[in-house]
């Protein structure tokens, strides 16, 4: 199954590095104000979406002239414009998605984006967030981690403590450990390697991967 690729409205740190996280049969979707970012990574975005409140004209102008798929909703709505790509992409049949530009800028918009990985809706989903510096996914059960030594890795709980925690090359082993929500304690590790793990036999937890300047 091929994967699609949203680009949201929030902000993106560095173009240069997008374009290596992206693969050649992604399916490029815009969510609302996302386009621009589509826009100037030179790509065609085969489907746009939201109220369109945030996207400038050119741009508009631009999408209707490639013959984009372009799907309006009214400005008065219950989901935000994330939301409503998603669940777009999970219509079309795609069970991964990355979303581009996701983070960062407000803080109650990033945070809402975060947690549409907990919808009940998305369970059979795969959803990561990469702005190209940073990684944000959800841990059930066990997770790889691919990177670089000296990189940074934090674990943090949802929904209650996680147990059962153990990591493999990471400075700061976790051996058979609770994480619990309200500390600390999977703040700030370092991959010793070029893939790391992480189990957790009961639980779910963010896991933010920011890889180390070049």
């Amino acid at each position: 199954m091929n994967r699609a690729v949203i680009f949201a409205n929030g902000i993106v740190r560095d173009y240069s590095l997008i374009l290596p996280c992206l693969q050649s049969r992604d399916f490029i979707m815009a969510a609302d104000g996302g386009l621009k970012h589509i826009h100037r990574l030179k790509l065609k975005p085969a489907l746009v979406i939201g109220d369109l409140d945030s996207i400038s004209a050119s741009d508009l102008d631009i999408a209707e002239f490639q013959q984009t798929e372009i799907v309006r909703f009214d400005k008065d709505k219950n989901e935000t414009d994330l939301e409503l790509a998603i669940r777009a992409a999970i219509d079309r049949g795609y069970r991964e998605i990355l979303i581009v530009a996701g983070l960062g800028g407000r803080l109650d918009q990033t945070m809402a984006n975060l947690l549409l990985i907990l919808h009940p809706d998305f369970q059979k989903c795969t959803i990561t967030f990469d702005d190209g510096v940073e990684e944000v996914y959800l841990v059930r059960g066990m997770c790889e981690i691919q990177g670089n030594p000296g990189d940074i890795v934090s674990l943090i709980p949802l929904q209650g403590n996680c147990e059962g925690v153990q990591t493999n090359k990471l400075k700061y082993p976790l051996q058979d450990e609770t994480l619990i929500q309200f500390k600390t304690r999977g703040i700030s590790n370092v991959m010793t390697a070029t893939q790391a793990t992480v189990s957790i036999s009961k639980g779910t937890a963010f896991c933010i991967h920011t890889r180390k300047s070049l």
